[in-house]
């Protein structure tokens, strides 16, 4: 498995019993020992960090485990581990090292302590053995390693030493923060500096997900809010390889655009006036006698039904199959405020309560119910080819489930809460074969939730980093392709819109952290000229982003136009326009100032307070940025025009806006004519719709452009807005 000229021993006590306890893959094997080579081999700090980069919830944790089983077995004596911040994933940690490396500690090789309980009276025999300390990333923690560094046990200063930063995306200085959080983030990265001084030998590891707050930094240290931020550039980076049954933003945001996928049924939209009435309890709005009837809570509603009713299906083919029935668990994550959650509380049991009543007083109700919920969720069930039960016995088992307490509602906003929920291997307990989780610290803090099925979710991820964004994301993770089927993520469309743009902007990022050049990914604004030029990349706001890759498509979607009579005049301009540019030809290389002008016009005709809003900026910038960097024949665009279509503005069978209106295969098919032309120059296609009011538009005739980016396109990223330091 070594490439490296330089050797380290493979075969020795510790990382020998990890491998064949965990079966490390050959992947794996490689990222563990390329790392501890290194570890040795390259001198590593709080500046410039070696970089296990994995992704959310893919198994960093076991990753690093092996790598500090291998440092043991050559010559470190002492693993620091340092965790988030709070007693829960500090317990997680602990936990979860004692369980990979009980057997060293029965047989007295290795000590593994939490280090706010590390006795002060360890005898010589104990100190000779490898160490483990679980150090929380808070200063009362940090202050009590640094006593028993420097007073009660100082000869551990002198043992070779891993240090593991664990979930390092705290550091982030490309977002504004509050003093206090400036002072906080400072204040422990300067104590854990200084833990590294004060150890004669040590080495540092940074493990995440997020290494966002690392890698777009500039190359001098920034002044902000009278402090200095020294910027972290890896010293290394190995990248940690995941399983093939791994969940991550390709199957939610990629994968979930494919009709022919599972993924196409996982996103169920939900209304912002909904997530209104989750804050606060309003009844002008809503009344909670009518949780189970009212459409002001039907999102909610949906999804408790299809959570209760998908996991009955699941449950159901596990014992068919003989096989030991899971317990599931549902999250509901809109706001971080203890009241919200109390009243999102009363709600969800007033649902629950509500349908048990039904499935005893108003059992038609109650059957109607689960059988929209069986129907929704059999259409991935199907697709998956997997046996679905019938729906007498679905009906029966969610009568006999509500009847009997086999749903559990639990509200989470506290650390206390959570230690009280948490099992032996510190996850949270799944009590009954329900289990609804309501709160907002399940996720921010990374606390794992096992066989999640539904995930509710309303933060408005408008100015957060990408680091936090991605952390909420706990329906990633190693699943089950059945239980991928009855899973559902119910957000509004804006904000699934905003997290699908980070994931592309994420997927960038690795690619080029992949291909050893994070300089790869281009990074461009406008200035006040209105020119565009390269963006300092530690000042973009995620969500006002957007990336483009080769062939990749950019269009409006959710927009809705003006009357017909408030738009005939603009309209038949374009038509105009597009007839005279296009003349004999429907494919025409056409300037880039008229595809400019024809976008804009285009624009003026869709109403932003009836429709979603179209961020024609980036799309135009983009165009233009593509079109002039072109090898040849630069300021051009490919011109594809269709006419006579009329496509329904949202699709009946998910709900969903239509988001593909170019047809993607046949002989006449534009977005492959579009792809095939679009090698350097990209293309525009421009589809002129009906608009009729029966498939829900205006009955006005208008046009939907989509822009094609051309086969050679880099990673690129273009920031409408950046903060002003």
């Amino acid at each position: 498995m070594i490439t490296n000229e330089e050797k380290i021993k493979t075969n020795e006590l510790f990382y020998s019993l990890l491998h064949d306890k965990n079966d490390y893959d050959m992947a794996t094997q490689k990222c563990i020992e390329d790392t501890v080579i290194d570890l040795i081999h390259k001198k590593t700090n709080n500046n410039h960090p070696g970089m296990l980069l994995g992704k959310i919830q893919s198994g960093k944790t076991r990753t690093f485990i092996g790598v500090t089983g291998l440092a043991f077995d050559n010559n470190y004596d002492v693993a620091i581990v340092l965790t988030k911040g709070t007693k829960a994933l500090a317990y997680q940690t602990y936990e979860r090292l004692k369980d990979e490396f009980n057997v060293f500690v029965e047989d007295d090789y290795l000590q593994i302590f939490d280090i706010m309980n590390l006795p002060d009276n360890l005898a010589q025999y104990e100190l000779d053995q490898k160490l483990i300390f679980i150090v929380k990333k808070e200063t009362n923690n940090l202050k009590r390693l640094d006593k028993a560094l420097n007073q009660t046990y100082p000869e551990l200063k002198n043992k070779r030493t891993l240090i593991i930063d664990d979930e390092a995306d705290y550091a982030s200085i490309g977002f504004k923060k509050t003093d206090r959080e400036i002072y906080e983030i400072n204040r422990i990265a300067g104590q854990i500096d200084l833990l590294r001084q004060t150890i004669k030998d040590s080495s540092f590891l940074q493990v995440t997900a997020t290494p966002y707050s690392l890698y777009l930094q500039p190359d001098s240290n920034i002044e902000l809010s009278g402090y200095t931020f020294k910027p972290i550039k890896p010293a290394f980076t190995h990248l940690v390889p995941h399983g093939s049954n791994y969940v991550g933003g390709e199957y939610y945001f990629q994968e979930s655009q494919d009709d022919s996928s599972i993924a196409f049924h996982l996103h169920n939209p939900i209304d912002d006036d909904e997530l209104q009435i989750l804050k606060k309890s309003d009844r002008r709005r809503f009344k909670i006698e009518e949780a189970l009837k009212s459409n002001r809570v039907k999102s909610l509603r949906d999804a408790v039904v299809n959570f209760l009713v998908g996991g009955i299906i699941r449950r159901k083919q596990d014992e068919n199959r003989r096989l030991r029935k899971s317990k599931y668990s549902f999250i509901i994550h809109t706001e971080q405020r203890q009241a919200s959650h109390q009243w999102q509380e009363v709600i969800v049991t007033a649902i629950i309560d509500q349908l048990t009543l039904a499935s005893e007083e108003n059992p038609l109700y109650f059957q109607r119910l689960v059988k929209d919920a069986y129907d929704r969720l059999s259409l991935s069930l199907n697709i998956l080819g997997v046996n679905v039960p019938f729906i007498d016995d679905i009906q029966y088992l969610a009568r006999e489930s509500l009847q009997r307490g086999h749903v559990m509602i639990t509200k989470v906003n506290s650390e206390k809460d959570v230690n009280e929920l948490l099992d032996d291997t510190g996850q949270l307990k799944l009590r009954v074969p329900f289990n609804i989780f309501i709160g907002g610290q399940i996720l921010d803090r990374g606390i794992t939730i096992s066989n999640l099925i539904g995930f509710y979710y309303g933060r408005n991820p408008l100015q957060y980093q990408q680091d936090t964004v991605l952390q909420h994301s706990r329906m990633f993770g190693y699943r089950p392709k059945e239980d991928l089927a009855v899973t559902r993520f119910y957000t509004t469309s804006n904000l699934y819109q905003v997290m699908g743009k980070i994931n592309d902007f994420d997927t960038a990022l690795r690619n080029a952290i992949t291909n050893q050049n994070n300089n790869s990914v281009v990074f461009i604004q406008r200035d006040n000229k209105n020119n565009i030029v390269p963006c300092n990349p530690n000042k973009i706001i995620l969500s006002k982003l957007t990336s483009l890759k080769a062939h990749k498509r950019l269009l409006p979607v959710g927009m809705q136009t003006y009357s017909k009579t408030k738009i005939r005049q603009l309209v038949n301009e374009i038509d105009d326009k597009v007839d005279y540019l296009i003349r004999d030809n429907m494919e025409k290389l056409i300037d880039l100032e008229d595809a400019s002008n024809i976008i804009s016009m285009i624009n003026d005709t869709f109403d932003s307070e009836k429709g979603e809003e179209w961020d024609v900026k980036s799309f135009i910038s983009s165009l233009e940025y593509l079109s002039k960097n072109a090898t040849e024949d630069q300021n051009k665009v490919w011109l594809v025009v269709r006419k006579n279509r009329n496509i329904n503005r949202i699709r009946k069978s998910s709900g969903r806006y239509e988001d593909a209106p170019d047809t993607p295969k046949g002989e006449n098919s534009e977005l492959r004519m579009a792809k095939e032309l679009a090698q350097d120059i990209p293309a525009l296609i421009l589809l002129r719709e009906e608009g009729d009011e029966e498939k829900g538009w205006r009955g006005s005739p208008f046009w939907w452009p989509v822009l094609v980016t051309p086969a050679s396109t880099q990673p690129v990223v273009f920031a409408r807005e950046t903060i002003d330091k």
